[in-house]
């Protein structure tokens, strides 16, 4: 049985190598329509991949996040530095949809909720990204929400926007506006590097339909927690049904799948 583990282990990381696979990685959480529901979805989801992160030992910043007015995040931008982390994370790009009874329905109605993710991967310094100063806006706001010990610290928030191709990124985690600049940029490189690859690819439509529409039809994984226990991958069908443990970061089957499947595809 070891040894199995040990062959198996072996031939996933064999998959981990595309060009950027071991980079670390930007990943966005942003909740759908449906308010409160929606944006308590978004902050389990962020707590889904920060307890995955810890379990690898994986360092977790939280570059930008701004919070619901009841509970929950409307969005989040997490910054995840380890081995290979962009290889393995890449693929939970998409909507995740949950089912479950309302803890704020006082009729104890089941709800139907939707966030979606984004991945892509921090650049290094050996990826030259030309971005000229007339293609940006750059504005500089106030950070919002109820505050804690890692976001919204800061008066200094930075949001640039390039505006060829509409992209925004944005950090409020640094007091200096200076820090939080750099951070945006380093961002921003990120974004458009991963555009341009997406473009190449010819897969920027359908990113682009998936980021606007978070919703029925575009989902690639089910959380039901009422009238079942079943979470279930929408792309190779793969099933778990203890989602207590899934949400609480055993998410590895899922990733690994993802990996075959991709690999297939090649």
């Amino acid at each position: 049985m070891e040894l199995l583990k040990k062959i198996k282990k072996i031939e996933v990381s064999c998959f981990l190598s595309k060009e950027n696979d071991h980079l670390d990685t930007y990943l966005e959480i942003h909740a759908g329509a449906g308010g409160t529901e929606s944006q308590d979805w978004a902050q389990m989801l962020r707590r889904m991949y920060s307890k995955w992160s810890e379990k690898k030992n994986n360092n977790i910043e939280i570059i930008s996040e701004h919070r619901g007015e009841e509970a929950g995040i409307k969005s989040t931008i997490l910054k995840i530095s380890g081995p290979y982390v962009h290889g393995w994370l890449k693929s939970e790009s998409g909507v995740h949809r949950l089912v479950r009874i309302s803890p704020f329905d006082s009729g104890a109605r089941r709800h139907t909720s939707f966030a979606s993710v984004w991945v892509y991967p921090v650049i290094d310094d050996s990826i030259k990204i030309d971005i000229q100063e007339k293609d940006l806006r750059i504005d500089t706001y106030r950070s919002s929400g109820a505050g804690g010990q890692h976001v919204n610290t800061t008066d200094s928030a930075v949001r640039i926007t390039h505006l060829p191709t509409n992209i925004v990124v944005q950090c409020q985690n640094q007091r200096s506006q200076h820090k939080n600049k750099e951070t945006c940029f380093n961002m921003l490189k990120a974004r458009l590097y991963n555009y341009e690859i997406q473009r190449k690819e010819q897969e920027s439509e359908n990113l682009a339909k998936s980021k606007t529409e978070i919703g029925w039809g575009h989902q690639i994984r089910s959380y039901v927690l009422q009238p079942y226990q079943l979470v279930k991958d929408l792309r190779n069908n793969l099933e778990n049904t203890d989602p207590e443990s899934v949400l609480d970061g055993d998410i590895d089957s899922f990733l690994e799948a993802a990996l075959y499947q991709n690999k297939k595809k090649n």
